[in-house]
């Protein structure tokens, strides 16, 4: 309205600067638009932050809606350098064990698979580039809350450091960079490194579990004597998370362990493509679980 008001102000005025039909001379048109800009301005800059504040507010509205969507979840796996690890584990050893099944009756079809199975093993190595440093600075940053887990920390994790970095050189041999004589020496020294960091998690692991199992004993008795406590029924529960998760871990590392001594001490048992195929998907499965978007 005072817009049109305005408007109308200024048709009343004339070229010269002198007073129109309305009466209104030029400095009081002038005054009239200083007062009306300033508050047009205001007006649009608060319907402006009334529809971005709308907009945040649908905008987390729908990504609270959708944080169990499985797709989003399965993106934000597959871009964590362990979520696609694992997804092409899993190719390799599904690949192992179709070629297994399917060799004797379809020679070509096991060759396809084969293929499939030493190019995921490949991939994997080359996304493993740089991963020993996970170990090292695992050491640096948290070696252990006590003197116990300090000592399996170092063990464990140079164990890990040795696997992953002599992997690289394992790599690099099979793809023909270096020489192919050098295979051979450079898998038993990876894998050698993997079992025996695989050996010090896996009783770290357990340690820590055992310390759980204790310490909800403890809660246990203490909720039954102490009604709807909820401080110890959140401990337990977190308790109980963290369990699963190390029975995972435990897992894995028992699978890669049969795998790396396949390597190490070639045997019947180990090096049957059943117990290779199942240990491997085991551990894939196990660090599915692991990394999945809680």
């Amino acid at each position: 309205m005072d817009g049109v008001l305005l408007s109308f102000d200024i048709a009343g005025v004339d070229a010269t600067g002198g007073v129109g039909a309305q009466g209104l001379d030029l400095s009081d048109a002038v005054r009239r638009m200083e007062e009306y800009i300033p508050q047009v301005i205001v007006e649009a800059a608060v319907e402006r932050f009334i529809i971005i504040n709308n907009t945040q507010k649908s905008f987390t509205l729908t990504t609270t809606s959708t944080m169990n969507d499985t797709v989003d979840k399965l993106v934000i796996f597959l871009a964590k350098r362990d979520g696609i690890d694992k997804l092409v584990k899993t190719f390799q050893y599904v690949s192992k064990l179709v070629n297994w099944q399917v060799e004797t009756t379809h020679p070509d079809l096991a060759n396809r698979f084969k293929q499939w199975e030493v190019s995921s093993g490949l991939g994997r190595k080359a996304f493993r580039t740089g991963r020993f440093l996970t170990g090292f600075n695992g050491l640096r940053r948290n070696p252990g809350a006590t003197p116990t887990f300090k000592f399996l920390a170092v063990l464990a994790n140079a164990g890990e450091m040795v696997y992953f970095f002599f992997d690289h050189f394992l790599w690099l041999s099979r793809i023909g960079t270096l020489d192919a004589k050098l295979a051979k020496r450079m898998s038993f020294i990876s894998a050698f490194g993997e079992s025996f960091g695989y050996i010090f998690f896996i009783v770290s692991d357990l340690i820590i579990m055992k310390q759980g199992v204790e310490a909800e004993r403890k809660l246990i008795a203490l909720q039954e004597e102490e009604e709807n406590s909820k401080d110890a029924k959140e401990k337990i529960r977190k308790i109980r998370g963290d369990r699963v998760m190390r029975l995972m871990a435990v897992a894995a590392n028992v699978a890669d362990l049969i795998i790396a001594a396949a390597e190490i001490e070639p045997n019947p048992f180990c090096n049957h493509p059943l117990s290779l195929g199942i240990s491997g998907l085991v551990s894939a499965w196990a660090g599915w679980y692991r990394n999945w978007p809680s």
